[in-house]
């Protein structure tokens, strides 16, 4: 059995050109599975369905979490696909197999007061102190995702409106309101030329003049959610979910939140609609009198 698994490891690096995590990651797939078939004296070029049903069993014992169980099913259906095209064996016995259901989780958010708490703890006397207001602002008031964040350039700047480069390299037009253009406005007439000594056309700036990273913008966040009282975990994706929730919360339509946060699909779009309904269905049952006993 582990020839086939060494011969798939090379064909995966060799013919595939996988980095050495991805093949580290099949590798652990496929040799807990080996290890399953040879305690249960299964030959691996004649399993069944059956066979495979309990091997899920034993998984699910194990209590693995449903995306857990989906990656070790997609790294051993490639594998038996790999034994198929060597003509090892005949059928894929995974092809029969479908994938758990994952865990739906809801995006985290933060809530209104939270962010003012946010904003108010920055000291906005230095250049730095300016910039991070404003990224804090951007994200919120625009909802673009941080890799569009980093990439803006000043030229995309035009009065309200911001030109970022999204997913699949398309452009759009996000808006920012009055408070995040009040901070900009001062950050351009002031911290920005103090930053920029290296004349980047980048907005965002570091300490050094260069543009600032996707990991800078997650460690200034973090710094900044250290003054206040938010006991939560902050990252700039969640202050998209917030702008997101928020946006629902306060009446505006799917399709508009959709355009706005440069979503292909409505799908994608729709699970914030679960988070509105729960908080909803949450202030009624608080609020109204006649709700609970």
């Amino acid at each position: 059995m582990v020839k086939y698994l060494e011969e798939y490891l090379k064909y995966l690096k060799y013919q595939k050109n996988y980095s050495s995590l991805t093949i580290d990651s099949y590798e652990e797939d496929l040799v807990k599975y080996l290890e399953f078939l040879e305690k249960e004296n299964l030959d691996i070029l004649s399993v069944t369905y059956d066979d495979i049903r309990f091997y899920l069993m034993e998984l699910n014992n194990e209590k693995n979490k449903a995306s857990t169980v989906s990656r070790k099913l997609s790294s051993l259906r490639g594998f038996y696909k790999f034994l198929i095209n060597r003509d090892y064996i005949k059928n894929n016995p995974f092809t029969l197999i479908k994938a758990p259901k994952k865990e739906k989780k809801l995006p985290r958010f933060f809530y209104y007061n939270e962010l003012e708490e946010m904003f108010d703890s920055i000291d906005i006397s230095t250049p730095l102190g300016e910039r991070n207001r404003l990224i804090l602002e951007v994200l919120y008031a625009s909802g673009v995702r941080v890799s569009e964040l980093v990439n803006i350039k000043v030229k995309d700047i035009n009065d309200e409106e911001i030109k970022v480069l999204g997913k699949g390299n398309k452009e759009r037009i996000t808006r920012i309101g009055d408070y995040a253009r009040e901070i900009l406005d001062l950050y351009l007439e002031d911290g920005y030329r103090k930053l920029n000594i290296k004349n980047s056309e980048y907005l965002f700036l570091n300490k050094n003049g260069g543009k600032l990273t996707t990991r800078g913008i997650r460690f200034i966040l973090d710094e900044i959610i250290k003054n206040t009282n938010v006991k939560k975990k902050i990252s700039p994706h969640m202050l998209r979910h917030s702008f997101a929730t928020h946006l629902l919360n306060e009446g505006c339509d799917i399709l508009s939140v959709q355009e706005l946060l440069g979503h292909e699909s409505l799908t994608a779009t729709a699970i914030y609609t679960h988070v509105t309904t729960d908080r909803l269905k949450d202030v009624y049952f608080k609020t109204h009198p006649r709700a609970r006993k």
